[in-house]
Parts: structure tokens; C-alpha cells; sequence
């Protein structure tokens, strides 16, 4: 019984948040896949050209574990006679925790991050991909780059 009403209450919540159907969104949510697979969350300002993306990645491999959190400062541009289709670039930083396997040893790990990518919000449906590219400069607890930061986000758009 109460899997149906919260089933229920899902589908009327989604089916409101998705009155939204034109070409741009206001906020978007979803998971972000890749190098590293997670959550993101999109808001753009009152003029849809800047965006705060929030990404919680983490990744579980033979020798580590780690969680990132990273905040992104997003510049999104129109692509002329691409309806829905956008380019932004941006910066930012990422917060988190790498455990080593298997002596359980953590590390704190800062980083700047890059990102450059395309955006394409589906019209008349609440649906949003995205393709970027984030590099990060990481400061600790080593210091280099780490390219490798390509993504796919689908997100639910509202």
C-alpha cells in the first residue's frame, strides 16, 4: 500500500514538473556517465546563460575507491539554427575522498576543474543529454593533470 501511494505521488510530481516543454530549462537533474559515473544537477540563472552544475561522482576500482564532489561555473551559448543545442565552457573545483584497497588508507583529494561540452534540451519533452569534457588540475594529494574526464549526462528536466 504504501509503494502504490508513493509510486502514485511520484508520477503526479513528475508529470507537473514536466510542464516545462520548451527549449530551455530552468533546473535539471540526473546521472552523469563516463570516466567516472554519478549524479548531476543543473540550475541556470534568470537569463539561461549561466549554470551551477553540481556532480557527486564515484568510482570503485581492484586497488581504490573514491567519492568527488565537484561545483561547476557553467557559460552556456546558442548554436545558430540548432533549436535546443547550446556549447558552454567553464571552471571550477572538486572536493573528495579516495580509500585505498586493501589497507583502508584515505586521502583527500582537491582539484580545479575545466569543463567545455555541448548541451541539447529535447523539445516538448522534460528530457536534457549532454556531452563535456571536464580535465582537473588536481592539487592533493598529488599534483597533475587528469584528462580523462569525459561524461554523459541524461537528465530530467523541470
Amino acid at each position: 500500500m504504501k509503494k502504490t501511494l508513493l509510486f502514485n505521488l511520484l508520477l503526479i510530481t513528475l508529470s507537473l514538473l514536466s510542464q516545462n516543454t520548451n527549449a530551455q530549462y530552468k533546473h535539471a537533474i540526473g546521472g552523469r556517465f563516463g570516466t567516472a559515473n554519478g549524479i548531476s544537477f543543473k540550475t541556470f540563472n534568470h537569463n539561461y546563460d549561466r549554470a551551477l552544475d553540481l556532480i557527486l561522482n564515484f568510482q570503485s576500482r581492484n586497488d581504490y575507491s573514491y567519492f568527488r564532489f565537484t561545483g561547476l561555473y557553467e557559460i552556456h551559448q546558442d548554436i545558430k539554427n540548432a533549436d535546443g543545442l547550446r556549447w558552454y565552457y567553464g571552471f571550477g573545483g572538486t572536493l573528495g575522498s579516495r580509500n585505498y584497497k586493501p589497507t583502508d588508507d584515505n586521502d583527500l583529494l582537491l582539484g580545479i576543474d575545466g569543463v567545455i561540452g555541448l548541451d541539447y534540451k529535447f523539445n516538448g519533452v522534460p528530457i536534457n543529454v549532454s556531452l563535456d569534457w571536464k580535465p582537473t588540475l588536481e592539487v592533493a594529494p598529488n599534483t597533475g593533470l587528469n584528462a580523462e574526464g569525459l561524461g554523459l549526462s541524461f537528465r530530467f528536466t523541470f
